[in-house]
């Protein structure tokens, strides 16, 4: 078949618009901007420079000790559950042979999966590669955004008081934290009291807290 002025190929619109000079601009300035560190007062949770492996992580969700009022990060993976400490980066309870029915995902539509260690007896919600979602904002002028302007890579930006990419410089108002180049990217965002920050990807989770804590942890 020839196709004609008249007869686009399927999938093609003669009339899909070009990126803006706006639109290239800000591409530009986000694919230039390097990985930094967070600003203070976030400091990373793990020693390692993308967090601590988790194979086959699914995806993550936010509880609180009751005992220490730590948030709590549940790790939901092929190999089981996991629950790390989001201040010492302790992993602080595991369950490799996590209840197939206890965790089903098809008994909430929010999907969630059952507590374990200190929070045993209630409910996860967990966002990753099955739905979901985290907080991407903070009640005092913290925001998380995932952009990919180099598709299918994504990156993780953090910025503070309405820093988006497009205002202020990189590193004083908005900061690349997270590059995922090398997995895929499950999940990020807050936990609901704003202290901590999480990046899941496929094969590794990455921690911040600005919660003063103990010395950083490697999950074991």
């Amino acid at each position: 078949m020839k196709w004609t002025k008249e007869t686009p190929p399927a999938g093609h619109s003669e009339h899909e618009p070009e990126l803006s000079a706006y639109q290239r601009a800000m591409r530009d300035r986000i694919l230039a901007a390097p990985v930094v560190p967070a600003p203070e007062p976030w400091r990373p949770v793990f020693e390692y420079e993308y967090g601590v492996p988790v194979g086959g992580l699914l995806g993550i969700g936010f509880a609180t000790d009751p005992a220490t009022g730590h948030d709590l990060v549940m790790v939901v993976s092929s190999d089981g559950h996991g629950l790390f400490d989001a201040v010492s980066g302790k992993r602080i309870a595991r369950d490799r042979d996590a209840d197939p029915e206890g965790s089903s995902r098809d008994a909430d539509p929010a999907l969630w999966c059952p507590g374990l260690g200190p929070v045993a007896g209630s409910r996860v919600r967990i966002a990753g590669l099955f739905g979901g979602g985290l907080h991407t904002t903070c009640g005092d002028g913290w925001r998380l955004e995932v952009v990919a302007p180099a598709w299918p890579n994504e990156r993780v930006l953090l910025s503070r008081d309405g820093g988006l990419p497009h205002s202020g410089p990189h590193g004083e108002r908005w900061w690349h934290v997270f590059h995922s180049h090398y997995s895929e990217l499950r999940a990020a965002g807050f936990s609901p009291s704003g202290q901590t920050l999480a990046v899941a990807t496929s094969s590794d989770l990455s921690l911040w807290t600005r919660r003063a804590g103990h010395s950083r942890g490697g999950g074991d």
